[in-house]
């Protein structure tokens, strides 16, 4: 039981704390309400770029690092297309020096044109070596736009192209900014060994007195119901074929989700999983196979991938990821295997809340999701799916028309010019 209090500033900021004086560390996480899919779809990436661009300095702090790193502390974030989170760790007594770095960075960038093109050549450049030149880099460039056709789900966090951070503008930055980065659309969460009465104050003095903002409320396009099966074929070269495979399941807060989630584990978690121990161990047509789900808060999806063994066909490897699916939509798993992939789900519960940064990371998220003692429920819930929900979730979703299929073709090298006999070398 992860025990946790809670409090609003006058503001709209939500805060919870989480004591724990176990151990001598606090972190500080701030979650804000912006993910990628709030993006207009003419300027993706902004979300992304934000993460950048909170690191390069605020109104009265020109380096987020010096202060931090001066009283031990540490700090990073991550972006998502649901969220954008920043979470810094220190020795408790310096918790203030947290506050004052997030509260003064939430008040107000320093927004330097020299600033904005500094993080846009950080952020293209990433795109460039993350997504356009490594091996199977660009696979969620293709595989988001053939899933979804309406939501903005639709591109991945880096962006849709890089031409929308590279034009990038100041005025567009700052829109962004006064949109989404207030108390009114952040989630704070304080744990470790502090106080509640100790938080409280602090968050008053460094939080308290930045204006509220208006509270973001998303009105994004629903996805249709996908009624028919897409595919799409790329050459690239790339080592080794690959075949992904995805469709459309409950989003995050879903009843749903988690049945639809023991699903995917079923399929393809581990080594002891039906796909691997049919396509890997007994025939051998993959190198390796895997089965997840993209854990999104609005409807996401539950992902098959797996890279084929040099000389098997992509037709005869989705052929067989076919068979195994079927089975799934025609019987109940064994109350034994489900109980196997609910150990393994309640194991990675378990071992995520050692960590106290994880923690923090999931009051916030449960809060965002509208209660932040689902924290507590995650286990029972898993525990309480029953092998018919898995069959229903496998007829719903495994559906031969909700599936999107990419064919990731490895490009047969070209043999090398045979010089013209009798030809002076």
């Amino acid at each position: 039981m992860i025990h946790f209090q809670e409090f609003t500033l006058a503001n709209g900021l939500r805060c919870i704390v989480h004591e724990d004086f176990t151990q001598p560390m606090a972190v500080l996480n701030v979650l804000y309400n912006v993910g990628s899919r709030d993006e207009d779809p003419a300027h993706t990436g902004f979300a992304h770029l934000f993460e950048h661009l909170m690191f390069s300095g605020s109104v009265n702090i020109p380096s987020y690092d010096e202060p931090l790193q001066r009283v031990g502390g540490e700090n990073n974030a991550f972006t998502s297309p649901d969220i954008t989170n920043y979470y810094l760790t220190l020795p408790a007594p310096n918790i203030e020096t947290g506050f004052w770095l997030e509260s003064d960075r939430m008040l107000s960038l320093a927004f330097s044109e020299q600033g904005l093109d500094v993080q846009r050549k950080v952020v293209v450049e990433e795109f460039k070596q993350t997504y356009l030149n490594q091996p199977y880099g660009d696979v969620w460039l293709k595989l988001r736009p053939l899933a979804y056709q309406q939501h903005p789900y639709r591109w991945p966090t880096i962006g849709q192209e890089i031409g929308h951070i590279e034009n990038a503008t100041m005025p567009q930055v700052r829109a962004f900014f006064q949109k989404h980065y207030s108390p009114a659309n952040a989630i704070l969460v304080v744990a470790g060994a502090v106080t509640l009465a100790e938080v409280q104050r602090l968050a008053e003095k460094w939080f308290g007195p930045i204006e509220a903002g208006v509270r973001y409320e998303r009105q994004l396009p629903r996805e249709p119901r996908q009624t028919e099966a897409r595919s799409l074929t790329v050459e690239a070269d790339v080592p080794l074929s690959a075949l992904y495979k995805v469709y459309h399941m409950p989003g995050r807060a879903d009843e749903a989700y988690f049945a639809a989630d023991l699903l995917s584990d079923v399929l393809g978690r581990g080594k002891s999983s039906r796909l691997y121990q049919r396509l890997v161990k007994e025939r051998p047509l993959f190198n390796g196979i895997s089965a997840s789900v993209s854990g999104s808060l609005e409807p996401g999806l539950l992902v098959i991938s797996g890279k084929l063994n040099a000389g098997v066909s992509l037709a005869e490897a989705d052929a067989a990821v076919e068979e195994v699916v079927a089975e799934l939509r025609q019987t109940a798993v064994a109350p034994d295997e489900l109980e196997k992939v609910k150990n393994q789900a309640e194991a990675s519960i378990v071992f995520g809340e050692v960590e106290l940064l994880n923690r923090a990371m999931n009051l916030a998220y449960y809060k965002l999701i509208g209660n932040a003692d689902l924290i507590n429920q995650e286990s029972a819930r898993v525990q309480a799916v029953q092998p018919a929900d898995v069959l229903a979730a496998a007829q719903e979703v495994l559906r031969p028309d909700n599936c999107s299929t990419l064919y990731y073709q490895a490009r047969t090298p070209q043999p090398l010019p045979v010089e013209a006999e009798g030809a002076l070398a």
